[in-house]
């Protein structure tokens, strides 16, 4: 009798071994995953998404400008970004032009993972333009801001609305160093605004630059990069071989599915 339970043992201590050696296999052979996104405007339903389920605490999801989820500074506010600061995966954004810029300043810059961000609350923050990151195994050179297209562009007396529209020579200078660092060379570019020739492409060949779309144009020339993914056009559409214009899906950043 005794041989018999012993032998019983034996079987359910080889199964629940080799059961976690694949377990185990399963957890090795699994990528880190980055999940792109365009405008949220506030709304949190994106972030209900159900393909956010797989991320992992060493996975992100980044959102490509108009974020828009610091506006008002309201209790309910907070406790909205303390939710998406809890969640296990690193929730990052580049700024649009639909942001409270005056409420995201109020927020103070660090260092992390190899460039300036300013945490926001938990795993949620802004990557500041002109910043090379190292995420999910990847280099990503990130760089918010854009002109905005409502009357004309933004209010001419509101200075700090100017500042995202135009950067300075200093920022520029910035982001020039941040890319030599990596000789020139990235995985992923997240932008709000596209360089400025795929901005004509977009709007039928009529000319689109600003200062944002001209400088981003330059590092198309110069920058070798793997894709470039940007918000601002309010579409989900690839432009072969190394856009994406991405707007209201959510797409990885590997597959582009």
């Amino acid at each position: 009798m005794i041989q018999y339970y012993y032998i019983i043992f034996l079987s359910k201590k080889k199964d629940f071994f080799s059961k976690l050696a694949k377990k185990s296999a399963n957890e090795v052979k699994r990528r880190e995953m980055i999940l792109i996104t365009g405008d949220v405007h506030g709304d949190f339903t994106r972030f209900k998404d159900k393909r956010l389920r797989k991320l992992r605490k060493s996975d992100a999801l980044i959102v490509c400008g108009d974020f828009g989820m610091l506006w008002d500074g309201g209790k309910r506010e907070k406790r909205l970004l303390k939710r998406l600061g809890r969640r296990r995966y690193s929730i990052l954004f580049v700024e649009g032009v639909h942001e409270n810029f005056e409420e995201l300043e109020k927020y103070e810059t660090e260092q992390w993972c190899g460039g300036e961000t300013r945490r926001i609350s938990g795993n949620l923050r802004q990557l500041v333009r002109g910043n090379v990151f190292t995420v999910a195994g990847k280099t990503i050179f990130a760089f918010g801001g854009g002109k905005s297209d409502e009357q004309g562009g933004s209010v001419p007396d509101d200075p700090l609305r100017l500042k995202y529209e135009n950067p300075s020579e200093k920022e520029l200078s910035d982001a020039d160093r941040a890319l030599a660092e990596h000789s020139d060379r990235v995985d992923i570019i997240v932008s709000y605004e596209p360089p400025a020739s795929i901005a004509d492409f977009m709007h039928g060949g009529e000319p689109q630059t600003d200062r944002i779309s001209a400088y981003l144009e330059e590092k198309r020339g110069k920058v070798a990069f793997g894709h470039w993914f940007f918000g601002k056009m309010h579409i989900n559409k690839q432009i072969p071989p190394k856009f994406t214009a991405v707007f209201d899906s959510v797409i990885d950043a590997q597959t582009l599915k």
